[in-house]
């Protein structure tokens, strides 16, 4: 081979070499540019160390099987996570049933959408003084969740319970002005649902949420009376709410799937032993 031709070739292979260096390049930027955009950030109540047992296993499905990672950002009270996803401060929150999301977009004219079950957890109710909620004395007082869907959720106990009637449906909200019959003169005391523990000191019986009592130190066999759970509970399954342009979005689905897995149901049933809360996707309610 002449110099000139020699030349000519080593050029030639200096190029390529360059080229395939150039698109690797870019292609690693690209695939690292798409991993460090796979994340996505939950809005989720202040949790317990059972709750956050539960994240940590969906977070490393997310993580292994999607390649998505994880954030959380963590509220004290419920009037918080919807209004953060709404404004776009998140990209999805778990921490509200159905019914709660329905009359949150009534009230707020949002476009907030379900795209994932998550728990079921029966609502209880607690007191430091009875062994049971048929012991209540006349005029005793009983405290509620102030929140419509929660409050409403409450007052459907104590009709369970016999101690009062509502005259509504058990698919509507009911308040305090639908207890049709209260016999024993009970006074119902609304509260925001983070202290229902906290007035046991000062009531007879609270209805208090799943979460807040666990995070008082309370246990499901700590309950004076629990709420049954048949086809009336649809309403009451937790969720994982999205926007609503963002119901369709892959990632997004991809995180359902990452919840609603075999490492996620295992993680529940050791978080909760007692089935105070129970996995919701595919639960038939009968």
């Amino acid at each position: 081979m002449n110099p000139r031709n020699r030349n000519i070739l080593i050029a030639v292979v200096v190029v390529v070499i360059i080229a395939i260096a150039a698109f690797f390049g870019l292609n690693h930027k690209a695939g690292a540019s798409k991993t460090a955009n796979k994340t996505v950030n939950i809005g989720i109540m202040t949790g317990t160390k059972q709750d956050d047992s539960i994240w940590k296993a969906v977070s490393k499905t997310a993580k292994d099987k999607y390649g998505i990672t994880l954030k959380f950002t963590h509220f004290t009270d419920y009037t918080q996570p919807n209004t953060a996803l709404k404004n776009g401060d998140i990209d999805l929150n778990a921490f509200q049933h159905y019914a709660f999301l329905n009359d949150w977009n009534k009230a707020n004219n949002g476009t907030l959408v379900a795209i994932g079950d998550t728990v079921i957890s029966p609502i209880g109710v607690y007191s430091k003084t009875l062994k049971n909620l048929s012991d209540i004395k006349e005029g005793g007082t009983i405290a509620v969740p102030n929140d419509a869907s929660n409050e409403s959720r409450a007052l459907y106990v104590l009709k369970s319970a016999g101690l009062i009637k509502l005259d509504v449906s058990g698919t509507s909200l009911a308040t305090v002005k639908d207890i049709t019959s209260n016999p024993k003169k009970l006074v119902v005391k609304e509260l925001d649902a983070s202290q229902t523990a906290r007035a046991l000191d000062s009531v007879d019986a609270a209805v208090i949420n799943n979460n807040y009592a666990v995070t008082a130190g309370l246990k499901q066999s700590d309950a004076i009376y629990t709420e049954p759970v048949n086809k009336d509970s649809q309403q009451w399954i937790n969720i994982i709410v999205a926007n609503k342009k963002d119901k369709n979005n892959t990632l997004y689905k991809d995180v359902v799937k990452a919840y609603e897995s075999p490492a996620t149901k295992k993680a529940i049933e050791k978080a909760y032993p007692d089935k105070s809360t129970i996995p919701a996707w595919g639960l038939k309610l009968k």
